[in-house]
């Protein structure tokens, strides 16, 4: 199979596989060959672990302790996932020593294991650069080194860990690079580290996966919940996750989601490590059926038989998007991408249709009766399925169990079957309200007349309002500049006003001024706010003394005048102090 040795190939087929995926079938025979740099584009879940690790055991000499080969991964849990992979496939090739570095555990013992000897080592950058600066591991004869969701480690802030890491290899190692995207950050490493690369792409670059059936929902803001669960009614078999902008939402909806009954759980960035590795394992195992995160925390849980992925709020970014939708729909199976879409963000749909190049088809919100009909067609579809091995118990007792049904006919008795269990269901969806009744037309969504303001609020001498001033960990270098605060505070905060002052973006950090009445408000909306891939913190600091009195306007500048945003602030004239709301005016 594919040129492998006879003992890979048997561990291969005990795990089941049959036929190589399209990666594979590209990748294998290409890197058996000969050592080349390689970027290869597939979505994740294509098969890529076996694509780079199959040819790497193949060509690793065991006959030494020499470490030979370095994987890179962006996360913890991908890293161990990597490392299980391998040694599974190695699994007939004792000798094969195979080592994971990752953060957030005991750094001793895996010194340890590095001085036993390793010919593999799969890492994450942080752990593996804090290892090269203590001087614990040695990369002066690593041959090849694998890459593995690099946009992901440069979406995190990992450039400069990598730049260390392969500048401590040797300049004759080959670089493999994989990849679901290709980004300029990534483009720069290949151009930097890698040379005259080989380039394949699996399915179209920066596409969605065919598999993939890309759908939405028209909602207004204050009834997305309720379009939630009428989406997890209607596919009652559904096993997906659902995705959050912030950990404070993440909370919220799943709490919500268990009170009403269903069986979900949180995945945020307030979890330690154990719990996060207990609400990931119990996903894997499907004791959860719907799993609510950030995009954040949700980084290394790779769980294939995904059903769906629902965004309850669609991502800032085209690119994380694909990266969720992504999630589902592997492995030759059907998947479903499913976003709950406010007429504010409609504008987003047609910017996805373009990049993934697929239709993302409006559905209507099941009404009540759509749903009933679904849970129940799927209840009988279960109860006509046969069972692969009959309970002993039943078996004992179905002669009683026929006495008390042999007066009702089949008719009778399907009808009490499904009356006993979806009463409840019944009675909640009586008179459930329509939940269709949504424009799409920014113009005619109803929150815009309170963004826009009354007529009467159109000029005039505006409230003093007093300011406080907060710090944001992001600035220039993640694009963000005055125009974006404002959009961000809008995106934050629908329906409201929220009065801003001035706005100073720096290279790394961000100062704003905003309305002391909505301090805590913008505390728990944007603390763990994911903006682009990097999540948002947010702390009040103090203002300068001339602007503690709080007022009309604070300051008028602040941030690059060219950085988006409208900035026809209402009220005054162009020579005075104004003061800007969080809500741009259209």
């Amino acid at each position: 199979m594919l040129g492998l040795k006879e003992e890979i190939v048997k561990g291969i087929e005990e795990l089941g596989f049959e036929q190589p995926t399209p990666v594979q079938e590209k990748v294998v025979p290409m890197l058996l060959e000969k050592d080349i740099d390689l970027i290869a584009l597939a979505q994740t879940g294509t098969g890529k672990t076996a694509a780079f690790g199959l040819p790497i055991i193949q060509k690793t000499d065991t006959s030494g302790k020499t470490l030979q080969n370095l994987i890179l991964s962006p996360t913890r849990e991908l890293c161990l996932q990597i490392a299980r992979n391998l040694k599974d496939y190695a699994k007939y090739l004792p000798q094969l020593r195979i080592v994971e570095l990752y953060g957030g555990t005991d750094i001793v013992r895996q010194i340890k294991e590095l001085r036993r000897g390793a010919h593999i080592v799969v890492a994450t950058p942080g752990r593996l650069h804090d290892l090269i600066r203590r001087e614990e591991i040695d990369l002066s004869s690593v041959e090849r080194v694998v890459l593995d969701e690099a946009d992901e480690m440069l979406d995190m802030g990992f450039k400069e860990e990598l730049n260390a890491i392969l500048s401590n290899t040797p300049i004759t190692r080959t670089t493999i690079l994989f990849s679901a995207t290709l980004s300029k950050e990534a483009e720069k490493i290949s151009a930097e580290y890698m040379f005259e690369p080989t380039k394949i792409t699996v399915g179209k670059r920066n596409s969605g996966n065919e598999n993939v059936t890309h759908e939405y929902y028209a909602v207004h803001r204050d009834s997305r919940y309720a379009a939630l669960k009428r989406v997890a009614d209607m596919y009652p078999d559904m096993y997906g996750i659902v995705f959050c902008r912030t950990r404070m939402e993440t909370k919220e909806v799943a709490a919500q989601l268990i009170k009403d009954g269903y069986n979900a759980d949180a995945l945020h960035g307030d979890l330690s490590q154990s719990q996060r590795d207990s609400v990931m394992d119990r996903f894997r195992y499907k004791n959860i059926q719907m799993l609510v995160a950030t995009d954040v925390a949700a980084r290394g849980l790779d769980v294939n038989n995904l059903t769906c992925v629902i965004n309850y709020n669609l991502p800032d970014d085209t690119e994380t998007y694909t990266h969720r939708s992504g999630r589902t729909g592997r492995a030759g199976q059907k998947g479903f991408s499913i976003s709950l879409v406010t007429p504010r963000e409609s504008g987003k749909v047609r910017q996805i249709e373009r990049i993934i190049r697929c239709k993302v088809e409006k559905r209507d919100i099941p009404n009540g009766e759509a749903v009933c009909q679904r849970q129940i067609e799927s209840f009988l579809d279960k109860m006509v399925t046969p069972v692969e091995e009959s309970n002993e118990y039943v078996e004992q007792i179905l002669p009683s169990m026929m006495e008390k049904f042999e007066d009702l006919s089949k008719e009778e008795l399907v009808k009490q079957i499904v009356n006993q269990k979806f009463q409840e269901l019944f009675d909640y969806y009586k008179d459930a309200p329509d939940l269709n009744n949504v424009r799409m037309d920014r113009r005619n969504d109803r929150f815009d007349r309170r963004d826009r303001g009354e007529r009467g609020d159109r000029g005039g001498r505006r409230d003093y309002v007093r300011l406080d001033r907060f710090s944001m960990n992001i600035g220039q270098d993640k694009g963000l500049s005055a125009g974006k605060v404002i959009e961000l505070i809008n995106k934050v905060s629908p329906g409201e006003q929220i009065k801003l002052g001035r706005i100073d973006v720096t290279e790394k950090k961000t100062y704003f001024d905003a309305d002391q009445s909505y301090s805590q408000f913008l505390m728990d909306a944007l603390n763990g706010y994911d903006y682009f891939n990097s999540q948002v913190r947010i702390s009040k600091v103090r203002r300068p003394n001339r602007d503690d009195r709080g007022g009309r306007g604070g300051y008028r500048g602040g941030g690059n005048r060219n950085g988006g945003g409208n900035r026809d602030f209402r009220g005054g004239n162009r020579g005075d102090h104004r003061q800007r709301s969080g809500r741009r005016h259209n």
